[in-house]
C-alpha cells in the first residue's frame, strides 16, 4: 500500500510533467503530429478515402452484411495507411539520393574544420594543399552514399517503421477478425 507521503510525491510530480510550459514549447509541440501526417486518419484525405472504399468494396464482395463490410473497411484502411507509410520512406530516401553532393553532417563538419585548420596555418591566400582540396570537394557514391544517407537518416526511418508495423498489426487483426466473421456466418 502506498504511503501518504508518497502519494503526495507522485501527486506533484505528475503536476510537474504535463508538457511544455513556455508558449515556444507549446506551439512547438502542437506540431509535432504534423510531421509527416502519418497520425492522421484516412478519412481526412478524401481521395485516399475513395481508394478505401473502393478496397472495401472489394475485400466484401458482394455481401450484404454491414458486419462485414466494416471489416473491409478496417482492412482497407490499414493496407492504405501501410501504402502511406512506404511511399514515405520511398520518397525520403529517393529525395535524399537525388541530392548529387550530399554528405554526412559528420564528414560536413570535418571538411569544415581541416579547411578552418588550414586557414589558421597558412592564411587565408595560401592554396590549399591538394589532398585537403581533394576530400573537400569529394562526396560519397553509390553503396557509400546509400550507407551514409540510411545512417544519417536513422531515427526518420525508425519512425516510419513504427507506423508501418502498427498499420500491419492492424491489418492483421482486421484480416483474422473477417475471415471469423465469415466462418461463423457459414456455420
Amino acid at each position: 500500500m502506498t504511503s501518504a507521503q508518497k502519494a503526495k510525491a507522485n501527486r506533484a510530480n505528475a503536476q510537474a510533467s504535463t508538457g511544455p510550459k513556455s508558449a515556444r514549447g507549446k506551439a512547438r509541440a502542437s506540431r509535432n503530429a504534423r510531421r509527416h501526417g502519418l497520425s492522421l486518419a484516412v478519412g481526412a484525405d478524401p481521395v485516399l478515402s475513395e481508394k478505401v472504399e473502393e478496397l472495401a468494396r472489394a475485400i466484401a464482395g458482394e455481401t450484404t452484411d454491414v458486419e462485414i463490410y466494416q471489416l473491409a473497411c478496417r482492412i482497407a484502411e490499414a493496407q492504405a495507411q501501410l501504402q502511406q507509410v512506404r511511399y514515405r520512406r520511398h520518397r525520403l530516401l529517393f529525395q535524399t539520393m537525388s541530392i548529387p553532393e550530399y554528405d554526412s553532417e559528420a564528414n560536413e563538419r570535418k571538411k569544415m574544420k581541416m579547411v578552418m585548420g588550414c586557414l589558421r596555418s597558412t592564411g587565408p591566400f595560401t592554396p590549399m594543399p591538394d589532398d585537403v582540396f581533394e576530400f573537400v570537394n569529394s562526396w560519397p557514391e553509390g553503396p557509400e552514399k546509400f550507407a551514409t544517407i540510411l545512417l544519417d537518416k536513422v531515427h526518420q526511418f525508425s519512425v516510419l517503421d513504427r507506423y508501418e508495423r502498427r498499420a500491419l498489426s492492424r491489418r492483421k487483426f482486421a484480416i483474422r477478425a473477417l475471415d471469423e466473421a465469415k466462418w461463423q456466418d457459414r456455420h
